[in-house]
């Protein structure tokens, strides 16, 4: 039975990197994958899938526009697994159609994102895949302080926290820091 899943992190815990070596793992074995990131996401370029380690790929980009069952429609060619980066940026339409490309089509989703903004809020995709994965793994990170990150804090271009504005503002880690808990409230990081 496919599955839908969401392995979310802090910023800067190897997202990326995992979502390549799947799609890597399965194409080695002859699999056609399909890889999607969120066309908002241009640090690196409009879709790209980039580690910070060095291993990039050009992708699919989705928008709020994209509907996956068209896209994955039961006459399309296909895959052996649907690889989403950047899925915090799902709109809560494309979550439910995600899980139902799992559990009607039988096609695997594997989503990579945040699941919380630098406000300590929630994405609406993130969300929605917290309520409709079918397995949900955390990626591990730490902090500056030594424990185990689970929150972004987002700053400016002097180190400055900022903690109001807009919930989207693409920035990497000139512009956010992952933090565990305790230093998100007390402003240590």
């Amino acid at each position: 039975m496919a599955k839908l899943y969401f392995r979310y992190s802090a910023m800067n815990a190897g997202k990326s990197t995992a979502l390549l070596q799947v799609a890597h793992n399965y194409e080695e074995q002859g699999q056609k994958v399909q890889l999607y990131t969120a066309a908002i996401d241009d640090r690196y370029g409009v879709g790209q899938v980039t580690s910070r380690l060095g291993p990039h790929r050009q992708v699919d980009v989705f928008d709020g526009a994209t509907d996956f069952l068209a896209v994955f429609a039961p006459d399309a060619p296909k895959v052996a697994c649907v690889l989403v980066d950047e899925a915090q940026f799902l709109t809560t339409l494309q979550v439910q159609q995600l899980h139902q490309l799992a559990q009607v089509r039988g096609i695997p989703v594997i989503c990579y994102g945040l699941r919380s903004d630098f406000r300590g809020e929630p994405f609406p995709g993130s969300a929605f895949l917290l309520a409709l994965a079918d397995d949900i793994e955390e990626i591990k990170n730490i902090c500056s302080c030594g424990k185990k990150a689970t929150m972004n804090i987002r700053i400016d271009e002097h180190g400055k926290r900022i903690k109001e504005g807009e919930q989207v503002s693409i920035g990497g880690n000139e512009r956010y820091r992952q933090a565990c808990g305790r230093c998100f409230y007390t402003g240590h990081h």
